[in-house]
């Protein structure tokens, strides 16, 4: 491979990959400075130059100029041997002043001076080692890319494609890496199909030494959040404000939101026309039931709108500094109220962040008569 070829593959694999350029070839002059170093049984201070357009590869050494240097010399011992005296100073590590002054005019003593020493055949050990460095540095730089790009996407919602399962995770191609979907956090009840497109919520990053390890969920709260936000442009530019969302996934989500403009509704805008955005919505979490409250500063107001199904509960907040709430329904909304297993009670107290007791009037009376 010329040098010509090499800086075209380079190119090539940079755009491919997605990483930089500079990473590539820093990698590259680091490797050579090694190898050349090995190869021709240098100690010298060297540094490795590849032209980013040519390909041309030169190798420098840094020298320190000196008054003089000591080369060292040859002794006769008394057996007539010829004695090497090993110089007082490395001259692959100094230059003279006078020899400085000829290649950088006005230069002084104590500092450094650059001086190229490519050999004749570099250019063989440059080839046999790049292929081995540009392999290494594309595989650490493609690391360290992905985790920049996914560094940030915590909490995020990403649409991928279903490509491999296990007995306990879905893999999730999401481009340049996959993440992994455990089957313990899918919706309750639904069928992922392999091929197949399918939002995920992004739960968790981690970094290994492969790169990012990605976690998904679509059984997390966060997930019906970002769907709302996704399916209803105004709580995005912050028309509509949601002040909490909560979850019991595959039955049922709660989400309180309000309107900063007091000619928009907020729990129509939500629904959308024709119910269209809570379709849309719903269609993604398969038969999960979702409700949208309208969220109050007033806590008896914002309880009895959290019940929902249930519309006519008589909220009276009895122990504010505890956060206790009694709420008083027909017979007929009990159940809705309640929720089938108590998960609608549950949900309205997180949401709202109140102890709820919900009761009808009869039992208020036969507790009384007691």
């Amino acid at each position: 491979m010329n040098s010509e070829e090499f800086i075209k593959a380079v190119k090539n694999i940079v755009k491919e990959k997605g990483i930089s350029e500079d990473v590539v070839f820093e990698g590259m002059e680091q490797a050579l400075t090694t190898a050349y170093k090995k190869n021709f049984d240098s100690k010298t201070n060297v540094r490795v130059d590849i032209n980013r357009e040519t390909g041309e590869i030169k190798v420098y050494s840094y020298l320190v100029v000196v008054d003089d240097v000591d080369y060292g010399s040859e002794e006769t011992d008394e057996e007539g041997n010829i004695v090497k005296i090993p110089p007082k100073i490395n001259p692959d590590a100094q230059i003279i002043l006078e020899q400085a002054e000829e290649m950088v005019p006005g230069i002084k003593v104590g500092e450094t001076i650059e001086k190229e020493v490519t050999p004749k055949d570099f250019g063989r050990v440059a080839a046999s080692t790049a292929k081995q460095v540009l392999t290494q540095r594309i595989r650490e730089a493609e690391k360290n890319s992905l985790i920049e790009e996914f560094q940030d996407k915590e909490g995020e919602m990403l649409l991928g494609l279903v490509a491999m399962e296990d007995s306990k995770n879905y893999f999730i191609d999401l481009g340049r890496t996959r993440g992994i979907l455990p089957k313990s956090e899918i919706i309750p009840g639904e069928t992922i199909k392999m091929g197949s497109n399918i939002r995920v919520y992004v739960t968790k990053i981690e970094t290994n030494s492969k790169g990012p390890l990605i976690l998904l969920s679509r059984k997390h709260y966060g997930f019906v959040r970002r769907l709302c936000e996704l399916e209803i442009p105004e709580l995005q530019d912050g028309t509509l404000i949601m002040h909490a969302c909560v979850r019991e996934a595959g039955i049922r989500s709660k989400v309180a939101v309000s309107s900063t403009n007091d000619r928009i509704d907020a729990i129509g805008t939500c629904i959308g026309e024709r119910g269209s955005r809570l379709g849309s919505i719903l269609k993604e979490l398969n038969g999960e039931k979702l409700d949208f409250v309208l969220y109050s500063d007033n806590p008896e107001e914002y309880i009895k709108k959290a019940l929902t199904p249930a519309k006519n509960a008589i909220v009276n907040i009895t122990d504010p500094v505890k956060k206790e709430a009694l709420a008083v329904v027909s017979n007929e909304e009990l159940p809705l109220a309640i929720g089938k297993a108590g998960n609608n009670i549950r949900l309205a107290s997180r949401l709202t962040k109140y102890k709820i007791n919900v009761k009808t009037m009869e039992q208020i009376n036969a507790e009384g008569n007691k």
